[in-house]
């Protein structure tokens, strides 16, 4: 079984692409057939029927969209809020795990491929050295080095064991933070939702100013990014 994981290893990226196509041929499939009439019924269909597959896989790509989904439907009892976090949980740390191992056994392939994230692997491994630890735990907050820092992490020497034990840990308390949250304030969330579906005309300028506010945040942040990483450019 080990020498079959060994030799499964180097091909982790594109054995995660071959999975990602099927689930979402898989989705795709079902919501066309789904039992119900109109879209959005049949993609709520989907989640109630699917949510914990959906909500694994979505968790992988570390979508937070995708938690907020898995806490509004434990409010509505269509999920269990702690089987709901486990999952989700899982899903972060299968991706995570996919990322380093595709550093620990394709370096020559994340040579070529990441050439213009040079300086991002140069802040990441800077910020392993200065950090340690903690910084595995925190990547999964900072824009920019989701997927940099599992990666970077893998071409060093780190311990697998002790990297996949923080990446569990971690995985699950990301989970929670955004799940929980949604779980307790899902009755406030639900009716400002159906507030926007009936006066769409009123929530859309909002949507849109909320929506710019982000883009706008996380522009900055990918400056701030920049910044740092030409500095460390420059000290190298």
């Amino acid at each position: 079984m080990k020498e079959i994981f060994k030799k499964l290893q180097p091909h982790a990226g594109k054995i995660l692409a071959f999975i990602v196509i099927i689930f979402f041929s898989f989705l795709a499939y079902n919501l066309f057939q789904a039992p119900v009439e109109g879209f959005e019924n049949s993609f709520v269909y989907l989640l109630k029927e699917y949510g914990y597959i959906i909500l694994f896989a979505w968790g992988m790509l570390e979508g937070e969209a995708g938690l907020i989904m898995a806490g509004l439907l434990s409010h509505t009892g269509d999920m269990n809020l702690y089987i709901a976090i486990f999952v989700a949980g899982l899903g972060g740390f299968a991706g995570d795990q996919v990322y380093f191992y595709i550093g620990r056994f394709n370096k020559s392939y994340v040579h070529s491929k990441f050439k213009g994230q040079r300086r991002k692997f140069a802040l990441a491994h800077l910020l392993l050295q200065k950090y340690g630890w903690p910084i595995i735990f925190a990547q999964r907050y900072m824009y920019g080095m989701r997927t940099i820092i599992p990666i970077s992490i893998g071409l060093t020497r780190y311990d697998a064991k002790t990297f996949a034990f923080i990446n569990l840990i971690s995985a699950w308390c990301w989970a929670a933070i955004t799940i929980v949250p949604v779980w307790y304030f899902g009755e406030e969330i639900l009716k400002v939702l159906h507030w926007a579906k009936e006066h769409w005309y009123f929530a859309l300028p909002i949507a849109l100013g909320f929506g710019g506010s982000i883009i706008y945040y996380f522009n900055k942040a990918s400056k701030k990014n920049t910044k740092k990483e030409k500095e460390i450019s420059n000290e190298n």
